[in-house]
């Protein structure tokens, strides 16, 4: 084990900084094997590993349907479809999640740079990461970057 991770313990995981003062608990509490169960092989990879899906193989790349973006691992809402833009990046792209507290954001220095990471608030989830100041023109000036499957889109009911 290297010193830094000796030295850090378990505020790091997949080259993500925590601070679980700063952070709330999640609500959804499961251990890895009933993840294992509930996801498969390529969600658990993403939600529960921080990896990434391939660019524009995903469910929700370009879909245009109406709806709320659910966290694919535990059911919370977290986008809707009006924030949802085109930013010909391979990923869906939203300009703000639904409500200020539906995700947490971590600072991600594990591709030998500085991102951020955005996980599910209720299940603590990996989702993607945001990025800003790309001049996409959008209200925040901010790309949430998120993998399709992490998410499930309950269409609006018309």
């Amino acid at each position: 084990m290297s010193w830094w991770r000796r030295l850090l313990g378990d505020r790091i995981s997949v080259g993500v900084m925590k601070s679980e003062a700063d952070e709330p608990a999640a609500k959804v509490v499961k251990s890895e094997q009933e993840w294992r169960e509930q996801l498969t092989p390529e969600e658990y990879q993403v939600l529960r590993k921080a990896g990434t899906e391939r660019p524009f193989v995903g469910q929700y790349t370009d879909t245009k349907t109406v709806g709320v973006y659910k966290c694919r691992a535990c059911g919370a809402e977290l986008f809707r479809s009006e924030t949802k833009f085109d930013s010909h990046c391979g990923w869906p792209s939203f300009f703000t999640p639904l409500a200020g507290d539906a995700v947490i954001e971590h600072t991600d220095r594990s591709m030998g740079m500085a991102r951020t990471e955005v996980v599910c608030a209720n299940c603590h989830s990996h989702l993607g990461h945001v990025f800003s100041g790309e001049g996409y023109g959008t209200p925040t000036d901010l790309r949430y970057c998120i993998n399709s499957i992490s998410l499930t889109l309950e269409p609006e009911q018309t």
